[in-house]
């Protein structure tokens, strides 16, 4: 079994191999020690925090195997995205362009260098070890951000976002980047992607263009890459679709990879999960679900095959160990995504 919970000083070591193995473009999970102790610190604060409203916390999960106590994998809550730091993104608007004397009327893509979402909460930094993918694991960590979320609802934004990562190959080579952003910055993208990462983001405010770019400039390779997810991560895409995320043309500013959003309190595991009395039991004939221990500190999840019987929900023993609660106790269970 695999349980969710909040990251430990202990679990560094295993979070720094997983920031070496996300490769170029995974600008939320930088392969640098002193900025992830700090958001390991960060996050440590943020769940023992008495929050009333949201500010900027930001809380670290990761996937233990139960069996093994190893650190397999991560995600994060980011609360008030682009307050202290900016938040930049390209939007894309349609512009009509007529002329009568020429008989002509067509619309033309144009982006523009914007920070509008700040102060929303990110969903992010999800990435699992190769060895421990698969059997519903991403699915699991990623759902279990937002029964996080609904354990208390007012520590987080009415608008929930999220940032896939775009086309970037191995060697760090982005079509967007290469064509389009790098004309700016004068620098390769694994550096201006650290930079990103790890500083203020003043940078990008000095060297980017603060006029409309038409797409049509630039070359079709460049302009095919708009929107398009990485490799690995149609999965992500797929798990955000179903919680209720939409694209609405909103795209990263390096490699032009989406930008997704939905209002909080619409997310699916928000509106459809349930609380439930946990009852130790042996379910054979149970359905599959998610369950976590309804917290903020000390927060717990996991997948289980289950019975619910009323406001009862029946599990075996690994349940009650994996979210650390005493048969009686309220458990928050949804259906997995």
């Amino acid at each position: 079994m695999y349980v969710v919970r909040p990251i430990e000083t202990k679990d560094f070591d295993a979070f720094m191999v997983l920031a070496e193995l996300s490769g170029p473009g995974f600008t939320s999970l930088p392969d640098d020690q002193e900025l992830l102790k700090g958001r390991i610190d960060l996050s440590q604060a943020s769940f023992k925090a008495n929050v009333r409203k949201p500010g900027e916390e930001g809380y670290l999960l990761v996937l233990e195997d139960m069996q093994t106590s190893q650190v397999v994998g991560t995600s994060a809550v980011k609360v008030g995205v682009g307050v202290s730091k900016p938040f930049f993104n390209f939007r894309m608007f349609s512009i009509a362009q007529t002329s009568v004397a020429a008989d002509r009327r067509f619309n033309m893509d144009v982006m523009i260098l914007v920070n509008e979402y700040n102060g929303s909460t990110e969903v992010g930094t999800l990435f699992l070890h190769p060895d421990a993918r698969g059997g519903g694991t991403g699915g699991l960590i990623a759902q279990s951000r937002y029964l996080l979320m609904a354990a208390q609802p007012e520590r987080f934004s009415r608008t929930i976002i999220a940032e896939l990562r775009g086309v970037v190959d191995d060697q760090g080579y982005s079509p967007f980047w290469d064509h389009l952003t790098n004309k700016f910055f004068h620098m390769d993208f694994i550096k201006a992607d650290f930079l990103s990462g790890t500083t203020d983001k003043q940078f990008i405010l000095d060297l980017m263009p603060k006029y409309p770019i038409y797409v049509d400039l630039l070359p079709e390779d460049a302009r095919k890459v708009i929107g398009q997810v990485h490799t690995e991560g149609g999965g992500a895409r797929k798990l955000l679709e179903r919680e209720g995320f939409v694209f609405d043309r909103v795209i990263d500013i390096f490699e032009g990879g989406p930008l997704v959003a939905a209002p909080r309190d619409s997310l699916r595991t928000l509106r459809e999960s349930r609380c439930l009395r946990i009852q130790k039991g042996n379910p054979d004939t149970g359905q599959f679900m998610r369950l976590s221990n309804n917290c903020i500190a000390g927060f717990r999840a996991c997948g289980a095959r289950v019975d619910i019987q009323e406001n009862t929900v029946i599990a075996e023993a690994s349940v009650f160990d994996a979210l650390q609660v005493r048969e009686g106790d309220i458990v928050r269970v949804v259906d997995h995504s």
